[in-house]
């Protein structure tokens, strides 16, 4: 069986980092975006840059134009992991399960409460928009399996894409960054933090390669004894 490879088209960051003192946004946040092919399979995880300008970064990092895509995960469903997926017309969009119902019942309170015909509008749209993200199956293709990681949403869920020698983990928001990792931090604002707290944990004794929701790839500090 062919090995699944790995490769960031992009590499993300964070509209704050608190790590690094910053108390207010400064940067538009956007998801690391990483491909995976495996057979004939180009499936691509977290397009958080503007369409044109992933599928851009795409041609340049693989050669391979949009329509190439046939899956598109995301590893969450806030608006950082999303911002491209127009770009991508042949590919399904996937999510976990936990995550989709989440924003489902979301949607239904804030048409509940809301106050004027126009901001019920926007959540229609926005539902509709949602309606096309489908349930990820526990499998992506051989090699490649759904890994939840709950906490800083509902249903956050990264990626493990499985070899003889390793195992490399698209970690989502679970882990925002190295400096992140490095620290024990979670981000703040997390829908359940203990869950938080324990996926970041779960990482760590896991993967042997990352690739956190927003920088670029990193060995883990336990393959090397850090």
């Amino acid at each position: 069986m062919a090995q699944a490879r790995v490769d960031v088209i992009s590499i993300g960051t964070l509209s704050r980092n608190l790590l690094w003192k910053e108390s207010e946004p400064v940067r538009t946040p956007h998801a690391t975006t990483t491909i995976i092919r495996t057979g004939n399979r180009n499936i691509l995880v977290d397009p958080g840059l503007p369409g044109a300008i992933l599928a851009a970064r795409l041609y340049e990092r693989t050669g391979l134009k949009a329509d190439a895509i046939d899956t598109i995960f995301l590893t969450n469903s806030r608006p950082a992991h999303r911002g491209g997926v127009a770009a991508f017309p042949k590919a399904k969009i996937l999510i976990h399960e936990m995550e989709r119902e989440r924003v489902l019942v979301e949607l239904a309170m804030r048409m509940d409460e809301a106050d004027d015909d126009a901001e019920r509008e926007l959540i229609q749209a926005e539902a509709k928009a949602f309606s096309i993200y489908k349930t990820a199956p526990d499998q992506l293709a051989p090699q490649v399996d759904l890994f939840p990681l709950f906490g800083y949403t509902a249903g956050t869920c990264g990626i493990l894409v499985s070899s003889p020698t390793h195992t490399t983990l698209l970690a989502g928001d679970a882990v925002a960054s190295a400096d992140h990792l490095l620290a024990g931090q979670v981000l703040p604002g997390c829908f359940n933090l203990e869950q938080a707290k324990e996926a970041l944990q779960e990482v760590y004794e896991i993967a042997d390669v990352l690739i956190p929701g927003h920088d670029n790839i990193m060995l883990n500090p336990r393959s090397y004894g850090g």
